[in-house]
C-alpha cells in the first residue's frame, strides 16, 4: 500500500475529494455516504442536483449490499465483467441516500479494474462516488493531468496512474425493471452482454432511469464540433479552412494547420478519442471538424460520445 494511497483514503474519510485513475476515465472521488461529500462534489462539477453518480467498490459482494434486490442477471453480469468496464443500475437499497441517486429509486453500481482504484477502494473500505473528473458536460479526462487543467484547486488530491486504458466511460446496463436494458455502450460491448445474458439486451424507453452522460449534449469541447460524413470532410475542410482543426483518419491536410489522425481500431480509437479532443480545443481554432467513424456496432460507443460532443 503505497503512502499516496493512504493519505487520499485519509482525505476521503474527511469529506473531501480525491481524482483516481480507473480503466475508463479519472473519477472524482467522494464518500458515497456523506451528504456533505456528494455536495460539495456536485459543486466542483457543477453537475444538476438530478442527475446521479456511479458508485464504486472493490468487489461485487460489496456492491450488491447497496441494491434492495439483485436479479439473476446482475450476478452474470457481475461474473463475467467486474472488475472491469460496466456499470449495473438496480434498485437501491433504503440505506442509499437521494444524493447520490438524483433523486431515483435507483443506483449505479461498478466494480473498476485499475489496480491503484482497487487498492484506493480497499485502503477506503466503502463506496466511492467517482464521476468523470472534470467540469460537467465537458471533454472527460484520461490523464491526471487533464484533471489538474480542468479542476485546479478544486480538488484535493490526484492519485496519478498514468493514461486509462480504455478512454471512454462504462457501458451502462439497466436491471432494474426485470429486462436488461442498454443505458450507454461503453468498453463493453452489446455483443458481450448478451452473450453473457444469453439474451438480447433491450434499449431504452422514456421511463428509463436518469444515468450518467444520457444527455444530449455531452463530453463537448469548448470550440464548436461538427461530426462530418467522411465523403464530406474534403469539402468542410476546403469551405472552413485554416479556421478549423479536423480529427481524422487520413493524413493531415496542407491547408489546416491542427490536424490529429485518429486510429481505424475503435479500441485505440477510445484510447485516444479524449487526449485528441483537448488537444484540438487548445489549437484557437474557430471549429473542431470530426469525421465520422463508420456506423456499426463495433464503432457504437465511440460513436455516442461524438454525437454528443457535437451536439450544440
Amino acid at each position: 500500500m503505497s503512502e499516496a494511497v493512504r493519505r487520499a483514503a485519509a482525505e476521503l474519510r474527511r469529506g473531501r475529494l480525491v481524482a483516481f485513475p480507473t480503466e475508463t476515465v479519472y473519477g472524482l472521488g467522494a464518500d458515497a455516504s456523506s451528504r456533505e461529500a456528494i455536495a460539495r462534489l456536485y459543486e466542483v462539477k457543477g453537475r444538476p442536483g438530478d442527475h446521479p453518480v456511479i458508485v464504486h467498490f472493490t468487489d461485487a459482494a460489496t456492491a450488491f449490499k447497496w441494491a434492495s434486490e439483485v436479479p439473476e442477471a446482475a450476478h452474470k453480469l457481475a461474473a463475467g465483467f467486474w472488475p472491469g468496464p460496466l456499470t449495473l443500475i438496480l434498485e437501491r437499497a433504503s440505506t442509499v441516500g437521494d444524493f447520490v441517486t438524483g433523486g431515483q429509486d435507483t443506483v449505479g453500481l461498478r466494480v473498476p479494474v485499475h489496480p491503484l482504484a482497487l487498492e484506493l477502494l480497499a485502503e477506503f473500505g466503502g463506496g466511492l462516488a467517482a464521476p468523470s473528473a472534470n467540469r460537467f458536460g465537458r471533454v472527460s479526462p484520461t490523464t491526471a493531468q487533464h484533471v489538474r487543467e480542468d479542476l485546479g484547486d478544486d480538488v484535493d488530491m490526484v492519485l496519478d496512474g498514468g493514461p486509462c486504458g480504455v478512454g471512454i466511460e462504462s457501458t451502462i446496463v439497466d436491471l432494474s425493471r426485470g429486462k436488461a436494458v442498454l443505458l450507454r455502450p461503453g468498453g463493453i460491448s452489446t455483443a458481450q452482454l448478451e452473450s453473457v445474458l444469453g439474451e438480447p439486451v433491450g434499449t431504452p424507453d422514456s421511463a428509463a432511469p436518469r444515468v450518467s452522460g444520457s444527455l444530449a449534449a455531452h463530453y463537448a469541447p469548448r470550440t464548436p464540433a461538427r461530426l462530418v460524413a467522411a465523403a464530406g470532410i474534403e469539402s468542410e475542410i476546403a469551405r472552413q479552412g485554416a479556421e478549423a482543426a479536423v480529427l481524422a483518419f487520413g493524413a493531415p491536410d496542407a491547408r489546416v494547420d491542427f490536424w490529429v489522425r485518429m486510429p481505424r481500431d475503435p479500441v485505440q480509437y477510445a484510447q485516444k478519442l479524449y487526449a485528441a479532443l483537448r488537444e484540438l480545443d487548445s489549437s484557437g481554432a474557430k471549429v473542431l471538424l470530426i469525421e465520422s467513424p463508420p456506423d456499426t456496432p463495433v464503432w457504437r460507443a465511440v460513436l455516442d460520445r461524438l454525437r454528443r460532443a457535437a451536439r450544440d
